[in-house]
């Protein structure tokens, strides 16, 4: 019999959209108290680098054709980890409560008789990606109220709720959607106006961030600009004319960087 010194406890954490530096107060505390850290593959090397160099870092990282492991897979580590080690930090890019899976992992660890179990929010890329490409998913007068949804089912699909979304006024956010935003256009063509923008961004937060903005029109001659495998956001609504606005304040604070690289 294995004996463990440690009671098994998991932390879900959020990092935020990318940056290290937009983890919370809170998630960075967990991390430095973690016996263990199961990471996404979206996780900055800075944050892992100010983890503890005793900590062992498993890398669980899922990439649109490039699981490194199943959610099947992580959930087994991540119990595993826990008997184990005693306090595993699952630290997941953004938010672990949307499009996250968290809950999963929280229900198999329950599952498998861990009771000690904490959720620490991150900000979302739904909402931190737009705003550092200088687009509001808000503003008075142009949009009161959001959308945010994945843009495909687990079989490839597009997701249904895309139709009512499109049927509305509202700004809408669509994660995971890069591969299929030719489609996507041509569904929003439907039933909002050709002219209506719509923005690509990668790299949200990063040095390295491009957003390509357009009109649902033509977002299909811009691909060539984007890598079209790479994880991304896709805004559309009124907000994003004002991308073009905030350009330049968002190239004077990051002068000297390649971050905000902006085609319109």
């Amino acid at each position: 019999m294995v004996m463990r010194c440690k009671m098994p406890r998991l932390t879900l954490v959020g990092a935020g959209p990318g940056d290290p530096d937009l983890i919370t107060r809170k998630g960075w505390k967990a991390i430095q108290m973690a016996d263990v850290v199961l990471y996404d593959a979206l996780i900055h090397p800075d944050l892992l680098a100010e983890t503890p160099s005793c900590v062992p870092k498993i890398y669980v990282g899922k990439r649109s054709g490039a699981h490194c492991a199943s959610q099947a897979e992580i959930n087994q580590q991540i119990v595993e980890a826990a008997y184990r080690y005693g306090h595993v930090v699952r630290l997941k890019g953004g938010d672990p409560f949307v499009f996250g899976r968290g809950m999963e992992e929280i229900e198999y660890a329950k599952q498998k008789g861990i009771q000690h179990i904490e959720v620490i929010s991150g900000i979302s890329s739904s909402i931190a990606g737009p705003a550092a490409a200088g687009i509001p998913v808000t503003s008075r007068g142009v949009s009161t109220s959001f959308w945010v949804l994945t843009a495909t089912t687990k079989e490839g699909a597009l997701a249904p709720d895309i139709q009512m979304a499109a049927q509305s006024s509202a700004t809408v956010v669509l994660l995971m959607g890069i591969r299929k935003i030719e489609a996507i256009a041509a569904l929003f063509r439907q039933f909002r106006d050709d002219s209506t923008p719509i923005a690509i961004i990668q790299n949200a937060t990063l040095e390295n961030q491009l957003t390509v903005v357009d009109q649902l029109s033509g977002v299909g001659e811009r691909l060539g600009e984007i890598d079209i495998q790479a994880p991304g956001i896709v805004v559309i609504g009124e907000v994003v004319r004002l991308a073009e606005l905030n350009c330049v304040q968002l190239m004077v604070q990051a002068e000297g960087q390649k971050r905000n690289k902006v085609t319109i």
